[in-house]
């Protein structure tokens, strides 16, 4: 008890420690227990924080700043509408056909490897494909039902989303518009005495707006890259493929091999084991290694000083506690983790033999 007690003294007696630990867990109980209700004012105050930096700039060419946030947050409720109504029903006819090709898809891939013992006799015999086959069976058609079921629940998803349709730009004018007012009535929560709060802030805002809009960029330039390269294929359902292809960038390493597999199997659904199928794998494979050897350290040079270590862990843990949220932030949150290690006095002993913090020379 000694031990805990005095750790608890020696990192808990500054004010400012507390105050930082008081906001964090504040913060943290806030998205556990209310993080659902609250998705629509999270996603707000998200793109009014990527909106902020074209904002500020107008503002300095002497636009006032609510002509900026009007036309920003209407600029936004455009792209949402045109989201809604010209993409989304694109994506959603191409998943469906995805769906009803399934159970050809399935039975083309157990005939391919039901022929492997008679291509490989030496390697592979006819009982261990026996064995895998009965393993991996799927019923496509409890499968299928599942996702019927799985869709009405979407369907009530949709009335939520034509609300946020309009509430969030809404909201995200306001935001814009009364930023100042904003911060100032949050800033009345806050100890006065706040420079660990501020120096944490100061971390995690320099890396994370380079982070958010680069992300942002890099989802773009990635969708429209591999569309086209699809496209020129002759790849079937390429804006879907592309549109998840885009997304995946969100997952660091992970996301661009889990691509992998549903892109080669729609190849191999389209042409079979044909040279097309491997132009499919290698077009993707360069792609892939322009985004993460060109485009990557172009957008995200000095954005997040994180270890490759790091951001998987982070994915997987916020991943695992949030699901999909937790991947989409998992980077985030960890330059989050990241600002505040940094900025935690540290107050540790000299070892036994150490004379480097003596002056020792």
């Amino acid at each position: 008890m000694n031990i805990i007690r005095s750790w608890f003294a020696r990192h808990f007696s500054d004010p400012q420690v507390v105050a930082l630990a008081l906001i964090l867990l504040s913060g943290l109980v806030l998205l556990m227990l209310f993080g659902t209700l609250l998705t629509p004012v999270l996603a707000s105050v998200v793109v009014a924080y990527l909106l902020d930096g074209p904002v500020c700039r107008l503002e300095r060419l002497r636009v006032p700043r609510w002509v900026a946030a009007a036309l920003l947050s209407t600029a936004l409720l455009l792209s949402v509408v045109w989201v809604s109504f010209a993409l989304l029903p694109l994506l959603t006819r191409q998943a469906g056909q995805i769906v009803q090709e399934l159970p050809a898809l399935i039975d083309r891939i157990q005939t391919w490897i039901a022929s492997l013992p008679s291509r490989y006799p030496a390697l592979i015999t006819g009982e261990q494909i026996d064995a895998l086959l009965n393993t991996t069976t799927i019923d496509v058609a409890s499968w299928r039902q599942s996702l019927v079921t799985r869709s009405l629940v979407v369907g009530m998803g949709l009335l939520y989303l034509g609300v946020y349709i309009l509430l969030v730009p809404l909201m995200v004018f306001f935001m814009l518009r009364d930023k100042h007012l904003i911060l100032t009535w949050v800033a009345g929560f806050v100890p006065r005495n706040r420079g660990l709060v501020q120096s944490v802030w100061t971390d995690v805002n320099a890396q994370l707006s380079n982070y958010v809009r680069g992300k942002a960029v890099e989802i773009a330039i990635v969708w429209v890259a591999a569309y086209a390269t699809f496209t020129l294929l002759g790849l079937k359902y390429a804006m879907l493929l592309s549109a998840l292809v885009g997304f995946s960038v969100l997952v660091p390493y992970i996301g661009a091999f889990g691509m992998t597999v549903p892109v080669m199997l729609v190849a191999y659904a389209q042409w079979g084991m044909e040279a097309q199928t491997l132009y499919v794998l290698v077009a993707y494979i360069v792609l892939q290694m322009i985004d993460g050897n060109i485009l990557v350290p172009v957008l995200f040079s000095e954005a997040v000083d994180l270890h490759p270590v790091a951001i998987i862990t982070a994915v997987l843990f916020f991943g695992g506690v949030w699901g999909f949220w937790g991947v989409f932030f998992a980077i985030p949150l960890a330059t989050v983790v990241h600002a505040v290690i940094k900025a935690w006095p540290r107050t540790h002993a000299p070892l036994e033999g150490d004379t480097r913090g003596l002056g020792a020379g």
